[in-house]
This record gives structure tokens, C-alpha cells and sequence, in this order.
């Protein structure tokens, strides 16, 4: 739980930078062996790209570094909990576990809602822990949706 912590804090770091930016604070690592190979942040509106969410950011930059696109044995720290696109992308790369911060009500597909990593169709089983520095990652997304509103 101290390395999750650990590598949640940097995830939260990149949430920052996309909150500069305006774009909902996500953010995202992809770690390996012990290492940060993939960091993103949200940004589909700085890059035009309706997938930009910090999770598909993070996992093109991993599969960039290794030069494939399967993350098999890699794990996903994001500050959210993912929606069903990540989710699916996740399972198409082979992420080996996801630790998330806070649960995301209205789009997550982990505990929210429908829990599609109990989905039998899958053809990957993703592990999964919540609630990682849960308070500092909802702190910080309740806080940007305050100043907008």
C-alpha cells in the first residue's frame, strides 16, 4: 500500500498539470518492474481528442517506451476511477492491475456503475484496488468543478 500511495502521488501531480491547462484533473501513470514507463493527463480539449483521458495518454506513452502495445505485467494508477473506454483499452493492452483514487459516480466502470470487470466476455481480468489516496483525489476534482461552476 506504501508504493501505491507513492505512485498515486505522482498521478496526482500530472491531475495538477491538467488542471492548469483547464481540462479535468486526471491523471495517470504506467509502471513496471517498479518503474514509471507511462504518465498522462487529461487533455481532449487542449488535443482535439475525445480519448485523451490521462489512462489512454498513459498507456500510448508506455507502449511508446516499449515499443508495444500489449502492457502485459503493468500496472495503472489514475486518480479516478475509469470509465468504459479505459477500461476497454486497459483490457486490450493487458494492464495487469488498476489502482484508483476516488470512485467516479456517474461514468465509472469499476464500482459505480455496471461492473464490467466481472464481465465474463472479457478475454483479460483486470485486478483492481480503490480508494488510494481517495480523499486528495476527489479534494482535488471537486475543487475544479467548483471554480467552474
Amino acid at each position: 500500500m506504501q508504493n501505491d500511495s507513492a505512485f498515486m502521488r505522482q498521478a496526482l501531480d500530472l491531475a495538477q498539470q491538467a488542471a492548469s491547462i483547464e481540462e479535468v484533473p486526471v491523471g495517470a501513470i504506467v509502471v513496471s518492474n517498479g518503474e514509471v514507463i507511462g504518465r498522462g493527463f487529461n487533455c481532449p480539449i487542449e488535443s482535439s481528442d475525445p480519448t485523451a483521458h490521462a489512462e489512454i495518454v498513459a498507456m500510448r506513452d508506455a507502449a511508446q517506451k516499449l515499443g508495444n502495445y500489449r502492457l502485459s505485467g503493468c500496472d495503472l494508477y489514475v486518480t479516478i476511477e475509469p470509465c468504459t473506454m479505459c477500461l476497454g483499452a486497459m483490457v486490450h493492452a493487458r494492464i495487469q492491475r488498476v489502482i484508483f483514487g476516488a470512485p467516479e459516480p456517474r461514468a465509472g466502470a469499476f464500482v459505480s456503475n455496471p461492473i464490467m470487470t466481472d464481465a465474463g466476455y472479457f478475454n483479460h481480468k483486470i485486478d483492481w484496488t480503490g480508494g488510494v489516496l481517495e480523499q486528495d483525489c476527489s479534494a482535488l476534482i471537486k475543487a475544479f468543478f467548483k471554480r467552474r461552476r
